[in-house]
């Protein structure tokens, strides 16, 4: 049965990926005989035919990988004389077949998102309505009611760009003899000391611990974030361990001690401003630490130590999440450009087939954790991912891609006159040659992390 719910998700991924490239080969179609071009052939699929059938001027065919697809446009990529050629259109008519393949990209980015969207339990939004007791936040500026607008100049229109936003901050070094960090070493140490008197003194059990946890450890824990001095801070971290005793009807052991507060050399955190809106007001809150962890010796993480308000589910709520949802995945796509070209991302974090079809088998199953239909819905969200990037890179003003091209129709429409279509294939050829190269490199790379283990694990 496995296998067989193995199969039906590769069959699914493989399905959606190819109409991911039908529609962008698509866009480009319709629009050029829109246009009155000729197409040649119109292909789904890379290398040899499966099957193809000619209609009217066009030839249609399934190829055997499916990889990708083409639109073949008479005179696209070589001279021709025929009046309907590509080359021999209008130049705005030319632009807008070289763009209306990103743009169905974009379109279908929306239609899976609205799919997965539908689906979705619940909307949360991006207002402050409760703090964890050891919220690093807490004591750092935030408060009760905030809505976040932009985390570290990156903006913030739903929980998914909150939860990127706060992903892409820097991890920095921060004083550690801060009353900041000590406090939030003091709410920490509280919490801990539950999980000694449950697992070492063997005090409470689960029930008694998680009645500390949420009700007598929050207003104790507010209230050290509030601390305006190290001493009343560990004085405040003493009085709710006295009433974790008390409220358990628990004897302190013969050899008790308040937990010690560790200075250390140094603290990472992720750290930026945070823009909020607080009582309808605008406001700029500097250096906010996020609760920042090592779930392995030599790796820093970050997490969300706040809750947020939930969103009433209608069809008002489902369009606005499926318009900032895919405005998000927008925004990431070029974060991931703008953090490539600052040196935060390298070539070795990028993927190819290899690394996208790991990635998919890793969220299906995750998925299938809990439900077959939650594999098919984190198929389709990687799905929407990978459309919205392809709209997005193919539109990129580099040679061979739609958006090279696209600067070529640019220009001339500006001088008024087409530039050498030498040059342009000279251009178009040697950005296609070092794209190759790149795709192999990307590959090469994947297939030597899917091999050493050096894939991060979804989970």
């Amino acid at each position: 049965m496995q296998v067989l719910t193995t199969a039906a998700l590769i069959i699914i991924g493989v399905l959606l990926f190819e109409f991911i490239i039908f529609a962008h080969e698509f866009g480009h179609y319709i629009t050029a005989k829109k246009s009155g071009v000729q197409v040649n052939e119109f292909a789904l699929g890379m290398g040899p035919k499966i099957f193809s059938f000619k209609k009217g001027e066009t030839t249609y065919s399934l190829r055997l990988f499916p990889i990708g697809g083409f639109c073949s446009m008479e005179g696209e990529d070589e001279r021709s004389d025929n009046p309907r050629a590509f080359t021999n259109a209008k130049v705005w008519k030319r632009m807008i077949i070289i763009v209306a393949g990103a743009v169905m990209n974009i379109l279908v980015g929306f239609v899976l998102m609205f799919i997965v969207t539908v689906f979705q339990g619940q909307f949360i939004g991006t207002t402050v309505t409760a703090f964890a007791p050891y919220a690093y936040t807490a004591n750092a500026g935030l408060e009760v009611g905030d809505q976040i607008v932009s985390v570290g100049g990156y903006s913030i229109a739903n929980s998914r760009d909150l939860s990127l936003g706060i992903q892409l901050l820097p991890c920095e070094n921060v004083d550690p003899q801060s009353l900041t960090v000590y406090k939030q070493d003091c709410c920490t140490e509280a919490m801990h000391y539950l999980y000694t008197m449950r697992d070492d003194l063997k005090l409470i059990d689960d029930d008694m611990m998680s009645a500390l946890y949420y009700q007598v450890l929050p207003p104790v824990a507010a209230q050290i974030n509030r601390a305006t001095s190290k001493e009343e801070a560990y004085a405040l971290m003493q009085q709710v361990i006295d009433q974790y005793y008390t409220v358990a009807k628990a004897e302190k052991p013969k050899d008790f001690a308040y937990p010690v507060i560790e200075v250390r050399d140094s603290r990472l955190r992720y750290m930026g401003d945070v823009t909020v809106i607080r009582n309808g007001e605008k406001q700029e809150l500097k250096d906010v630490q996020f609760f920042t962890y090592k779930p392995s010796e030599d790796k820093t993480a970050v997490g969300i130590d706040f809750y947020l308000s939930p969103k009433e589910k209608n069809f008002a709520t489902v369009m606005e999440e499926t318009f900032t949802g895919t405005v998000s995945l927008a925004k990431s796509v070029w974060k991931s450009f703008e953090m490539l070209l600052r040196g935060r991302f390298h070539l070795s974090d990028m993927s190819g087939p290899v690394g996208i079809t790991k990635a998919v088998s890793d969220v299906a199953a995750v998925g299938l954790q809990s439900s077959f239909g939650d594999a098919v819905l984190n198929i389709v969200m990687v799905m929407a991912l990978i459309t919205v990037n392809l709209g997005i890179v193919n539109m990129l003003p580099f040679p061979a891609l739609d958006g090279g091209r696209f600067v070529f129709l640019l220009i001339e429409a500006i001088i008024r006159r087409p530039l050498p279509r030498k040059l342009e294939y000279i251009v178009n050829g040697v950005g296609l040659a070092l794209l190759i190269l790149l795709i192999i490199v990307i590959t090469g790379s994947d297939i030597f992390k899917l091999f050493t283990g050096g894939f991060d694990t979804i989970t």
